[in-house]
């Protein structure tokens, strides 16, 4: 076994592979960037080298910086977790060239199933169904075109070198093609240095399934069953799970046997995921397609390792040394359910727009495991509950990197058992200071189509009405909430005095007092009364409730609202609460008028950058009219385009800045003046 490795990555991969090497007792040292220089995977290492800016491109992409890093500080391999690095076949074959051990697979390997047109061809040679498309090198856009009027509508087009669904684009018309096709080669050579493109028939229906495959140096190769991750949002995973629903054991060994005659075709070697595009049968089973291959470790093992009681970074370290397989194909077996749920910053009911921000609160459920537990025995654990995560409260999440935050995954016996054991994590996990897709995540579990495994990678969009803008804790609760941390804060500061009494009481009879919330741009008003009997009274609007309140410590309150009995957690933040409770989650302002006397109206109608990137288009010019809805300008931030739209009709005044400036949130990008 190796005595240290680099691991060239950060965030959460970081983390877990640092975990599992301090098992084995391998050393790990961590590289970080400007941003990253108080990052959890930093903290996890035995030793840390700094390796440039906060832009990927200055730091994590900086392959020589690594190498040195790597041969400073004596390490013998480096891991390259998933992303950046981790398909590169030149960083591959630099690693040889220094001496390091490249824990990944060889970079023939990677180059051969690097570029998904390659794959392709390299498929349809061994016979592997695939979808009917363009794989080939010709991408002058009038003949791309006209490949996808010949395939017909709706096509798919999308980055040969691409992953994580950037450089991804659906489109449903011919005169939509041109446009879509600019954006999706313009955001592949951000992202990958490459803007071939292929195009696909666009399958209706489709699901995402994907086969996990392992190899080795002696030339042995297995198969750690599917997965799958057909629900998804703008072609990036929301929700993965093993073993796939509805799949025959017949069409399983299928798939896997196909899987790994791919993976033997290029002399594979370590982890690897062959991913296929699936469709129902008349007869319920599945029809599959080969789709791409990726030349490294998935953001969804978990539920693997979850399912088999293997651990795949234990594999990859193992298998990097020259050891054989840890196990051969007839002694893996399936065990239970799992479910992962990527925990991201963004706003789901605002497109899914990234966020930035502090991680002012990140409460976790109880129980939870924070690194895998290989003991077989787990499968019994009735908390089987794991986080994997590369931030902790009080972190930042910055535009530089991918919005994740964590990994939740459960297990269960069976799917509804761990589709149950989702929901009440997901129930029980709390995050303040950003948005997050933490309750659109609940939505989705407990929705008809994914309860019911009406999968295809469709389903988010299907399911709109039941999954946006829906949902949230009911006002009465949360004000019931915001109510009971009022009335446990005042009873902290009262002391044995009776006039130091700081609950309504009044020798006369009762006291009302009033409580004005803000719940996005509307305003509501609660009265919280003490009635002549003593017993307390919480109005809002037009109706109102018996209250009563007991605090349980760390913002947890038992609540008695009329004939509801609820456990609500809240966190206050000067005049920002977020209100947690069974029926969903309530971020408000509990407003002080006396604090927002005189505030003026903010201006509207302003294009505005609603967070920090970079500029990459501006589709008018000055001059131009326009209408509302329009799109006027094209942004670029946690490694995706964002299309931003005119608030308002009008005229294009002035560009403020340039194609490729970096610009603040909140930052007006034009001037859009009012049509005369």
């Amino acid at each position: 076994m190796f005595k240290k490795i680099l691991i060239a990555n950060r965030g959460e991969i970081a983390c877990r592979v640092a975990q599992t090497a301090r098992r084995l007792g391998v050393m790990t040292v961590a590289v970080y960037s400007d941003a990253d220089a108080r990052a959890q995977h930093v903290r996890a290492c035995d030793e840390a080298v700094h390796i440039g800016g906060n832009a990927a491109k200055d730091s994590y992409l900086q392959w020589q910086r690594i190498l040195d890093a790597a041969q400073a500080t004596g390490a013998q391999a480096i891991h390259p977790g998933y992303g950046f690095l981790s398909e590169n076949e030149d960083f591959a074959r630099a690693c040889a060239a220094a001496g390091l051990v490249f824990i990944g697979p060889p970079p023939e390997a990677i180059a051969a199933m690097g570029s998904k047109a390659a794959a392709k061809s390299l498929m349809e040679r061994a016979g592997v169904p695939l979808v009917p498309g363009y794989h080939g090198a010709n991408n002058e856009p009038a003949f791309l075109q006209g490949e996808a009027e010949r395939i017909g509508f709706p096509v798919l087009i999308k980055a040969s070198a691409g992953g994580g669904g950037r450089g991804m684009r659906r489109v449903d018309r011919a005169e939509d093609f041109a446009a879509a096709l600019a954006s999706c080669q313009r955001e592949a050579k951000a992202s990958f240095g490459d803007d071939h493109v292929l195009v696909e028939r666009y399958v209706t229906r489709p699901r995402h399934v994907e086969i996990q495959v392992f190899g080795d140096t002696q030339g042995n190769c297995v198969y750690l069953f599917e997965r799958d991750c057909s629900v998804q949002r703008r072609h990036q995973k929301v929700l993965e799970e093993a073993p796939a629903p509805g799949m025959s054991a017949a069409r399983r060994a299928e798939m896997g046997a196909a899987a790994v005659a791919a993976a033997k075709a290029v002399g594979y070697v370590g982890a690897g995921t062959v991913e296929f595009i699936a469709e129902p049968t008349a007869d319920g089973d599945l029809r599959f397609y080969f789709m791409e291959m990726n030349t490294r470790l998935q953001v969804e093992h978990p539920v693997t390792e979850a399912i088999t009681g293997h651990d795949l970074v234990e594999w990859q370290l193992r298998v990097a040394c020259g050891e054989p397989l840890p196990a051969g194909q007839d002694e893996l077996k399936i065990h239970g359910h799992a479910i992962e749920a990527r925990i991201c910053a963004e706003n789901p009911d605002g497109g899914f727009l990234p966020a930035t921000g502090s991680l002012d609160v990140m409460r976790w459920p109880a129980h939870v495991s924070f690194q895998r537990n290989a003991d077989a025995e787990r499968f019994h654990d009735p908390a089987a509950v794991r986080v994997d995560a590369g931030v902790r409260e009080g972190d930042a999440i910055s535009p530089y990197y991918d919005s994740m935050i964590a990994k939740l995954i459960v297990w269960g016996a069976d799917r509804a058992q761990a589709l149950a054991r989702l929901d009440a994590a997901l129930r029980d996990t709390h995050i303040v200071g950003l948005s997050t897709n933490v309750a659109f995540l609940r939505r989705v579990v407990n929705g008809r189509a994914f309860s019911t495994a009406d999968l295809d990678t469709a389903l988010i969009e299907r399911e709109r009405d039941a999954l946006f803008n829906t949902g949230a804790l009911p006002l009465e609760q949360a004000a019931a909430g915001v109510a009971a941390h009022t009335l446990a804060a005042e009873a902290a500061l009262e002391g044995a005095d009776p006039w130091s009494r700081r609950d309504g009481w009044r020798i006369f009879g009762g006291a009302r007092r009033r409580i004005e919330l803000q719940v996005g741009k509307a305003r509501h008003i609660a009265f919280l009364e003490r009635l002549h009997d003593g017993a307390l009274r919480l109005t809002v609007g037009e109706q109102g409730w018996r209250f009563t309140a007991k605090s349980l410590g760390e913002g947890r309150h038992d609540v008695l609202l009329g004939e509801q009995r609820l456990t609500l957690t809240v966190y206050a933040q000067g005049e920002k609460v977020a209100v947690f409770g069974a029926a969903g989650t309530l971020e408000l302002q509990e407003i002080d008028p006396i604090a927002h006397a005189g505030e003026g109206a903010a201006e509207g109608g302003r294009l505005t950058a609603p967070m920090p990137g970079k500029v990459i288009a501006f589709l008018a010019a000055a001059g131009d009219v326009v209408t509302s809805g329009q799109p006027l300008a094209v942004m670029e931030a946690m490694k995706m385009e964002h299309t931003l739209a005119a608030p308002r009709d009008g005229t294009v005044a002035e560009l403020l800045y340039a194609v490729g400036d970096q610009v603040p949130e909140g930052a007006e990008l034009l001037k859009l003046a009012a049509q005369e």
